[in-house]
């Protein structure tokens, strides 16, 4: 009899031994792109969600297909109350049984390209079910998608947190009860960090849930409804102040000292710090140290035609405050005068609309990027514990 050459490669190897030796993958009926690079030219995925080779293709020399055995698919994450459907996360859940991490390691190196995709459509992306446990496999999951690590320690965020590896350290370390109102990470800073992972190693007994907002959303509806208000952010800009302590004070969701912030031992490598980054500042007698950022962007391009509401100005007018800082004080355009603040008021409570809230499972992995999504934190009672990395440092663009 004849052979099949449409499924016969030329060195004698057949579809079936290039593939079926490999083990077994499922994928979404959907996801034809969930294919390696390399290979879309050869095979593809079919209507019932096999892979199967395109018409006289030919498999790459001196390669083999390195197919994940996990059992992945799309997990439907349901809008709540209000929630814009257009702001709810892309979601997957393996539902292998104790899928290894070099597994996952295949999984996402294979994805990376439609993940970063549905990252930029979705600004969230949750993963659920690959088998972490500890911080430790949280920074190898992370560590799968090839992105260039942003050190805490590197940053100036002003939150009080616990480094566990490089790559690795606590969520906000303030106590339960506090609210961490939404923000854009660091967007406070000359230098913020492109994306954000989060994983939950501890869900809480009752609440502590991290609301996602998509703020490219949140712009629209915003220049529609106070289009001023917009246009005076956009050309002026912002400054943001607070007033670090000498210590850490991990009593307040801002109590990073400015020692930890500034990397500085003293007044004089804290001011030399400041300078370079173009703040201006004042000592007070408690050692504490008042700091104003230069003039940084409120509203940032995403992609040509597409802009978020990049800053820190809820948070900053809604949760800047403890024993040092007062809200009121903590945010003004880059031109000195004050923020309209009803139309504060009124970003505030739109964002709820454009906000979902990612309620922890042990193991979940949260991707965000920091560009197009902001987050925040509600209390919470009993034991949380969620660790975070960073990637990408990026400067923000001082506005003219």
């Amino acid at each position: 009899m004849g052979q099949d050459h449409s499924t016969m490669e030329s060195d004698g190897r057949t579809h079936d031994d290039l593939v079926n030796r490999e083990p077994e993958v499922s994928f979404d009926n959907e996801d034809t792109m969930f294919v390696p690079n390399r290979y879309r030219g050869v095979y593809r995925v079919s209507s019932a969600g096999q892979l199967r080779q395109r018409p006289n293709a030919h498999y790459p020399r001196r390669e083999r297909m390195s197919v994940s055995p996990l059992q992945v698919e799309s997990l439907p994450l349901q809008a709540d109350g209000t929630c814009d459907e257009r702001a709810v996360p892309a979601a997957y859940q393996c539902r292998s049984a104790s899928p290894a991490t070099e597994d996952a390691h295949t999984w996402i190196r294979e994805r990376r390209d439609v993940l970063q995709q549905q990252l930029e459509a979705t600004g969230v992306i949750l993963f659920r079910g690959f088998g972490l446990q500890t911080p430790e496999d949280f920074d190898r999951f992370v560590s799968a998608f090839g992105e260039k690590n942003f050190p805490y320690e590197e940053s100036l965020s002003n939150a009080v947190r616990v480094v566990r590896t490089e790559r690795v350290f606590s969520a906000n370390e303030a106590p339960p009860e506090v609210t961490i109102f939404l923000h854009h990470e660091m967007a406070q800073t000359p230098i913020s960090p492109r994306k954000l992972f989060f994983f939950c190693e501890i869900a809480a007994s009752e609440g502590g849930a991290t609301p996602v907002c998509r703020s490219d959303l949140l712009l629209e509806r915003l220049a529609e409804e106070v289009p001023q208000f917009v246009a005076d952010c956009e050309s002026k800009g912002l400054k943001y102040t607070n007033v670090m302590p000498g210590q850490d004070d991990a009593s307040s969701g801002m109590g990073r000292s400015w020692r930890s912030t500034l990397r500085a031992s003293d007044h004089a490598e804290a001011e030399d710090k400041l300078s370079r980054l173009s703040y201006s500042w004042e000592w007070l007698d408690d050692d504490c140290l008042r700091a104003t950022t230069p003039v940084l962007p409120a509203v940032r391009e995403i992609s040509p035609g597409r802009r978020s509401f990049f800053n820190q100005l809820i948070a900053a007018s809604k949760g800047w405050k403890d024993s040092r800082n007062d809200p009121s004080k903590a945010i003004i355009h880059g031109d000195g005068q004050p923020l309209d603040q009803q139309a504060v008021f009124r970003a505030t409570e739109l964002a709820q609309k454009f906000t979902y809230n990612v309620a922890w499972q042990p193991g979940d992995v949260a991707m965000v990027d920091n560009c197009i999504s902001m987050h925040a934190r509600q209390p919470f009672r009993g034991t949380r514990k969620v660790w975070a990395s960073l990637a990408g440092a990026e400067r923000n663009a001082i506005a003219d």
